[in-house]
């Protein structure tokens, strides 16, 4: 039976004058915002560090070549046109006038080819892209084309999305890294600056507004696209493991936005009036419980749909958020997630009668399977909340199918860089891990980087399914929209038996900031631009 009182949590009933206070210094005369991320982004790599903290770490420091609104429509940035020839064939862009990198060079179009062709390497979409392309030219310092052997029609969806990896612009001399080895040095041409001089890791993060940053000279400001205007010199993100100190810091006022409260301050928060707890991610963030498929036990795809035989969405998502939820929303938690965000045009039902939340028959499987009693390197972040609760009621859970479970939590950072290592168990190696991405993420076959099937080079878990590449492709090609979502929901079906994750249920994550904080964008990720005092 499932038990709240699983999760220790500190901060549970805790008062505004029982919550310790936050000393933060503030620059005289500066016009700063103090910030709380979800986690500490440790690798500042916004291509090889695939964590959402990574990818908002990206969108103060650098820009795309186009936007993405709250609707999904896809607008010029960075660009200020471009052509298709040659029945799509041949892409030819010009870049907007004066734009220039955080080092004063100007951007140019080798800068923009070595950044797609880095990305190219690491992103899901971005390999789909690069697949498909037989050359990059730069023409002029503002013009570069790409010529294909095989049509790309979501070459725009590829260079705007908000999913990670996102696509964003750097020098040509750091986009000529390897893509498989971290840059340490965070130089953009977006909005904002990156201090590296201020950096201290894992405890703050600094940036100054850019002020040769030049916005594009039209629309509204809407998620990534339109212009970005940056109203407060210096932003600040200070990094807090506990829960109690975040929520006295923003309740004094010493913090002005913390990204992702906990559901047992949810009441606290609300009481304040000086504070707004508000959704402004609206697509959702799903959880997934991501199996090592080249270790023991989950290299056994009977091991892996033991676990969906078990899983009940709704236990883990009421450990993460809370079973009240906050004005306008009355329950932030949703059950029968499949493989495709459940808004999205990819969802299907086919398969979901696979989560049968039945832990004995999932112990028959498993014992079926000769995997009774194997030892599971479960890793677990004690920093990000969500994840923590998720891991605690997995680790329960499986010690209840028959797993030996052992329980190995350290910050999201060390998690990151550990399940990169494809080590045997007792050299370093790994089971499994939970984490959770955007509903953005799971929109369609061509940013969902979970449910990939390629092997080597599929995000960490290393899944090798062909029949799911297969219909991924089949997406990537369909003449219509019933074309498309016959494959999506074939995908749907072949995860479902091949268990490329465990889907572990969806819930709305609420932000809290001062009310004297105005223009707060909607959408994903949390932006920094257009806020101002109000």
């Amino acid at each position: 039976m499932f038990r709240r009182d699983l999760l220790v949590g500190a901060a549970a009933g805790a008062t505004a004058a029982a919550l310790p206070r936050l000393s933060i210094a503030q620059p005289a005369g500066a016009r700063v915002l103090k910030y709380v991320p979800h986690a500490n982004p440790g690798n500042i790599d916004p291509f090889t560090n695939t964590a959402f903290v990574a990818r908002d770490h990206g969108f103060l420091v650098y820009d795309q070549l186009y936007g993405m609104d709250e609707q999904f429509n896809i607008r010029p940035q960075m660009v200020q046109g471009h052509v298709v020839e040659n029945d799509g064939l041949l892409w030819r862009f010009t870049l907007r006038e004066n734009l220039k990198f955080h080092d004063g060079t100007p951007v140019r179009g080798r800068d923009c080819i070595a950044s797609i062709r880095r990305w190219g390497r690491r992103d899901a979409f971005g390999q789909e892209l690069m697949a498909r392309v037989a050359e990059m030219t730069e023409e002029s310092d503002r013009v570069f084309s790409i010529r294909l052997n095989k049509s790309f029609p979501k070459m725009l969806e590829a260079f705007s999305k908000v999913t990670t990896s996102c696509l964003f612009v750097m020098p040509e001399r750091l986009a000529n890294v390897d893509p498989f080895q971290n840059i340490t040095e965070a130089v953009g041409s977006g909005p904002f600056r990156f201090l590296a001089s201020e950096w201290v890791p894992g405890s703050r993060l600094a940036y100054a507004r850019n002020p040769d940053y030049v916005p594009v000279s039209s629309g509204q400001p809407s998620m990534t696209a339109g212009p970005k205007v940056a109203h407060f010199d210096r932003v600040e993100w200070h990094i807090m493991s506990d829960q109690a100190t975040a929520a006295a810091a923003l309740q004094s006022g010493e913090i002005d936005w913390w990204e992702q409260p906990t559901a047992d301050l949810f009441p606290l928060l609300v009481r304040n009036r000086n504070i707004r707890v508000d959704i402004i991610n609206n697509t959702g963030l799903i959880g997934i419980f991501r199996p090592n498929h080249v270790a023991a036990p989950f290299n056994n795809p009977a091991v892996r749909r033991a676990v969906l035989t078990a899983i009940n969405q709704m236990d883990f998502m009421t450990a993460v958020i809370g079973e009240s939820g906050v004005e306008g929303r009355p329950d932030l938690r949703r059950e029968g997630i499949g493989y495709f965000a459940p808004e999205s045009p990819s969802a299907s039902t086919v398969g979901l009668d696979r989560l049968k939340k039945n832990v004995e028959a999932a112990r028959s499987e498993l014992q079926a399977a000769g995997a009774m009693g194997a030892r599971m390197v479960l890793m677990n972040a004690t920093d990000l909340a969500s994840i923590n609760a998720s891991t605690l009621v997995g680790a329960d859970l499986f010690r209840r199918m028959g797993f030996n479970v052992e329980l190995v939590s350290t910050d999201w950072g060390t998690v990151v860089a550990r399940r990169a290592s494809k080590s045997p168990l007792d050299q370093g190696g790994w089971s499994g891990f939970f984490t959770f991405w955007s509903g953005v993420d799971h929109w369609n076959p061509a940013s969902h980087a979970s449910i990939r099937g390629h092997g080597d080079n599929a995000w960490p878990g290393w899944p090798n399914i062909p029949a799911i590449e297969a219909q991924r492709n089949a997406w990537f090609d369909a003449p219509d929209e019933a074309a498309a979502k016959a494959a999506t929901a074939e995908m749907q079906r072949i995860a479902f038996e091949e268990v490329p994750y465990v889907p572990t249920g969806m819930y709305y994550q609420p932000t809290a900031y001062r009310r004297n904080l105005a223009g707060m964008l909607k959408g994903q990720p949390p932006l920094f631009w257009n806020l101002r005092r109000g």
